[in-house]
């Protein structure tokens, strides 16, 4: 199965450290995924260059800044994000009030992107194993032999690590789908006297 991969960790640390030919490399080569994030999260293909652009210029200026090299993809995940969502706010305040019936606003279709988008996020923050299983099994839909054959597992094992990494993505999801603890009230506690 081909897979598109963010730059090695050796570049970006090497880029992190400020080699000059590192960060040029790396640039290029988180471009294609960096596109990629901006396509699904942007409301328009022009907002969506712009927000790759953005991205790749503040990767380029601040990768001295990121703490792990391993947060790469997340770390210019948000940054698309928010350039999104800017771009988004800013178009909305350009245009002149529409009756929400006759048609949705940039941003309810942007923040409905953002969701596929953590979910996106979510997978690709998986070990490599869990998230080829996970995409062969339930993204592209095929069986579970398939998935064990193609990637030379038993079938116990490959349903094992399916199992583990729909798990891990649930848990990475459920902060957001959660209420915040605050918002919650024991309804034993009412019925006291």
């Amino acid at each position: 199965m081909a897979d598109s991969s963010w730059p090695d960790e050796r570049l970006i640390v090497a880029a992190q450290r400020g080699d000059v030919d590192s960060i040029t490399a790396l640039v290029s080569g988180s471009h294609p995924n960096v596109r990629r994030f901006a396509r699904s999260l942007c409301a328009t293909p022009e907002d969506a260059e712009d927000a790759a652009q953005e991205a790749l210029i503040i990767l380029y200026r601040k990768i001295g800044t990121l703490r792990a090299s391993g947060a790469l993809a997340s770390w210019m995940f948000r940054i698309v994000r928010n350039e999104c969502l800017r771009r988004a706010r800013t178009m909305r305040a350009a245009r002149a009030p529409l009756p929400d019936a006759v048609v949705r606003s940039a941003e309810d279709v942007v923040l409905e992107r953002i969701e596929a988008g953590e979910v996106a996020a979510a997978i690709a923050a998986l070990p490599v194993e869990q998230r080829h299983v996970l995409i062969m099994r339930d993204v592209r839909g095929y069986s579970g032999r398939m998935v064990a054959e193609a990637l030379g597992l038993s079938v116990p094992a490959m349903k094992s690590r399916l199992h583990r990494a729909r798990t891990a993505v649930q848990q990475s999801l459920r902060p957001t789908l959660e209420p915040a603890s605050g918002d919650t009230h024991d309804d034993n506690q009412s019925r006291r006297p």
